[in-house]
Formats: structure tokens, sequence, C-alpha cells
């Protein structure tokens, strides 16, 4: 009893500590279910800076990020598209090192981006998106009817058996494992969701993960998958001035379990979003500790 108690603990504490890493302010008192605002949509710093603070509201929002009810409400009240922390462009050069565009890709928590439509107005030929919301996938479907390459499907990514195994040569990942990790059930429903992208992925096939969790958040979920080879990338959350150092996007950092190669190259608490870049095949599971360089 008391073992199963601990667990329990265990779950809520790390659900609290996500949440905790992107709340801004607490939520308004009295709310029963709190809706988390929109992520800012301007290319100002200011703006940028809440774009995490918008994934969870307080605590009690962030347990329901694993409910399709949560997202149908919020997508009937949400117009517009939007894109979790970063938009395609500012992507594009690290997807091409990855990703050919005969490639079958899956984006997992498509919301109502227009990421897929930037991907297939960019070459690519063949973007399935899912989303645990029906209603944001008929919303997509009626938007996308004339775009044969884009396909919308409503799909848990807990459970993605409609897909049959090794169908996907990548997945892209823009905010749903950290909504995962925000939820109840974090560990395990993290660990669902990462064990089914491994299943529908191809030999050599990519999950590159889009977050803002530092290697000491998500290389433990990573390297639990036994036949990924992992890479990171760094992104700015904003464009930095021309007289500043930063990490050229298409080089891998050094990488480790405590985040201490990493601060030691872009120091602590660096403003930029993570890219995992796993690759599934036979070498066992390990962490690429491979680095570029700084560049101005």
């Amino acid at each position: 009893m008391a073992m199963a108690a601990s667990r329990v603990a265990s779950q809520h504490n790390t659900a609290d500590l996500e949440s905790s890493r992107l709340r801004r302010s607490p939520p308004p008192p009295h709310q029963a279910q709190p809706r988390p605002p929109l992520p800012a949509r301007s290319e100002d710093q200011d703006e940028d800076e809440d774009e995490e603070g918008a994934m969870t509201g307080g605590a009690a929002a962030s347990q329901a990020y694993g409910e399709a009810w949560y997202w149908d409400e919020r997508y009937r009240k949400e117009a517009g598209p939007f894109d979790w922390y970063q938009k395609y462009p500012a992507l594009a050069p690290l997807l091409r090192l990855y990703v050919q565009p005969h490639h079958r890709l899956l984006l997992v928590g498509c919301g109502n981006s227009v990421f897929g439509e930037n991907m297939v107005d960019d070459g690519y030929q063949d973007v399935v998106n899912i989303d645990i919301s029906s209603v944001v996938i008929e919303q997509m479907k009626k938007k996308y009817h004339d775009k044969p390459h884009l396909k919308y499907m409503k799909m848990d990514v807990k459970n993605m058996s409609d897909f049959e195994s090794g169908s996907f040569e990548a997945v892209i990942d823009k905010g749903t494992l950290d909504s995962i990790m925000c939820g109840q059930n974090s560990q395990e429903n993290a660990t669902k969701m990462l064990e089914e992208v491994n299943r529908i992925l191809k030999e050599n096939g990519v999950y590159m993960l889009i977050t803002y969790g530092d290697p000491s958040y998500r290389l433990r979920l990573l390297k639990d998958m036994e036949n990924w080879t992992v890479k990171l990338h760094v992104i700015e959350r904003w464009e930095r001035s021309a007289n500043q150092d930063k990490w050229e996007l298409t080089k891998p950092l050094p990488l480790d379990d405590d985040n201490a190669s990493v601060v030691s190259v872009l120091g602590p608490k660096p403003d930029v979003h993570y890219i995992y870049v796993c690759v599934k095949g036979n070498d066992g599971a390990r962490a690429d500790s491979s680095a570029g360089e700084v560049v101005d």
C-alpha cells in the first residue's frame, strides 16, 4: 500500500515540476477548468517569453492536457492557426538535414498548426497529421481538403494502432511530449507514447522532439528506448543580434545526462528550445556526445 502511494506521489510531483517550469503566473482563482492563454504570436522578445507559460494555466489545467475534451473545448473557442515553440522556416534547415522530401512523416499533436502546410509547400510529399481532438481534426480536414499531400486523423499518440509498425521515416513532435509530462500519470503516458513512436518508425527513422526540456529532464526518457541514438540541437527562442555568438542549428551539442556539457557551452539557463534527434537503429540506446562549434 505504501509503495503504491509513493508511486502516485511521484507521478504528481513530476507533473507539478513540469508545470512549474512553464508557469509564468498562477491561474485565476475559483476557475474549475482553467484554459491556458494563447501563446505569443509576435516575433517580439517580450511576447516570446510567454510561450512556455502558455502551455499551462496552473496545475488543474495541466492535469487535463491528456484529455480530448480539454482540447475539443479549447479549439472550439480559439480561432486561427498557431505553431507551438517554433515555426517551420526556423526549423527547416535542420529538418532538411534529417528528413528527405520523399519520406513519409508524421506530425503528432498537430493542432491547428500550419507546419504541415509549410512542409508540403516546401516539397515534402506525404505529411500525416494526428491530434487527440476531433474538433481540430475536422477543422483541418475542411481547411486542407484540396491538398492531397496533407492528411489528418484523430488519434491518441499513446495508441497509434491504426498505423502499421515501421510505416514512417520521421515523427515530429512540437510540444506533445511536453503536454503529456504536465499531465496525470506523466511517466507512464510518456513511455507509452515513445514506445508507439518507436514502433511506427522504420529502421534508421527519426523522432525529432522540439521541447523546453533540457537533458536533465528529457534524456532519461529518451534513453529508455533500447535502440535509439540521441543527438541534441538547440535553437534560440528569438533571433539574436548579429554581434552575439550563437550555436549553429545544424551542429549537434555535446550531450550528457546531467546537462553539464550543455551548460559548459551555452551557459546556465540558456534561452533556447532543445531539439532531440533520435535515430532508430541497432546500436543500442546512447547519447551522441559529438559536437560542432560556436559560430559568430
